[in-house]
């Protein structure tokens, strides 16, 4: 299998983004590629969540100011992802 695709469209005059994941034998899961944030009411509650499902977590809860908090995790592949809220 050259691609395994999984899709997330999106209303384009509406809130939220879209996006693809995409599996292949060309690309190795792992830290170093691109970081990506998932916006959450408040990410300590999704943080909250990683370790049950296997993952770590990379860093804490930490303010931006003005911009909101965020924190970081590693999957069960490795990968690391964020989390950002503006409480």
């Amino acid at each position: 299998m050259l691609f395994e695709i999984l899709a997330f469209p999106a209303d384009m005059m509406g809130t939220g983004s879209s996006g693809t994941l995409v599996k292949s034998n060309m690309s190795k899961p792992g830290p170093g590629g691109t970081f990506v944030y998932f916006h959450a009411d408040d990410c300590a509650v999704e943080l909250s969540r990683v370790e049950a499902a296997g993952g770590k977590v990379v860093f804490e809860k930490m303010s931006l100011g003005e911009y909101g908090f965020c924190c970081a995790a590693e999957d069960t592949e490795g990968n690391h992802i964020g989390f950002h809220s503006m409480k």
